[in-house]
């Protein structure tokens, strides 16, 4: 297998001693630096800055760089917010912090093709697709889509996102108080306990139906 270029983009464009230890060949870039010349990189590593929501980070990051595979680095990492970059197409999420040998473990995955999901959400992955069950109109044609009202559809796609529900009230108008309120009739609606089973029936998850 061909091996990989490194590139960790960050605020600072610094490289971390344990990024360097795994990685010893590896670029540094900020933000909003330009593609690197010569022989670009073939895989991306970006620390997320706090505060940032990731998609727009990406699509810039495409944009500049190319469609390459993108882990993402959190300083302080939650599964919430690991949905929200897998929905925003990264291939893996981990801590910013990580051993040198694990993030060597993590870019092997991904240069291979694979996702990284850490431990923590891929217990909870695991937990919600074995006890989700929608509750689906008598039509077996239908989507979960046809169980909400057209408001209610709107934030269930911002739960997706990894949106807040700050996020949400601001990008449909709408007031905090009013979100909760959606965001209630879209788990009794759906079935589900938690924001992560919304998001993983928007995305198209289902539980397998048994014999």
């Amino acid at each position: 297998m061909k091996q990989a270029r490194h590139c960790f983009i960050s605020e600072s464009g610094e490289l971390q001693a344990r990024w360097q230890e795994a990685f010893p060949q590896a670029l540094g870039l900020r933000l909003a630096d330009p593609a690197p010349a010569g022989a670009g990189p073939t895989l991306l590593w970006l620390r997320l800055p706090q505060g940032r929501p990731v998609a727009p980070l990406l699509a810039e990051l495409r944009r500049r760089l190319g469609n390459l595979p993108c882990i993402v680095l959190s300083d302080l990492p939650d599964d919430d917010q690991a949905l929200a970059c897998f929905a925003a197409a990264a291939r893996a999420y981990c801590n910013t912090h990580a051993a040198p040998a694990y993030l060597r473990q993590v870019a092997e995955v991904v240069a291979q093709g694979g996702l990284w999901i850490g431990e923590s959400l891929m217990n909870r992955l695991v937990d919600a697709t074995s006890r989700v069950e929608v509750k689906s109109p008598s039509e077996s044609g239908n989507s979960w889509a046809a169980l909400l009202s057209p408001r209610e559809q709107e934030v269930a796609r911002a739960i997706a996102e990894g949106a807040s529900n700050k996020e949400i009230a601001r990008g449909l108008g709408i007031t905090e108080r009013t979100v909760k309120l959606h965001v209630g009739a879209v788990l009794e609606k759906l079935g589900v306990r938690d924001r992560l089973q919304v998001a993983l029936i928007v995305s198209g998850v289902r539980q397998s139906q048994s014999a």
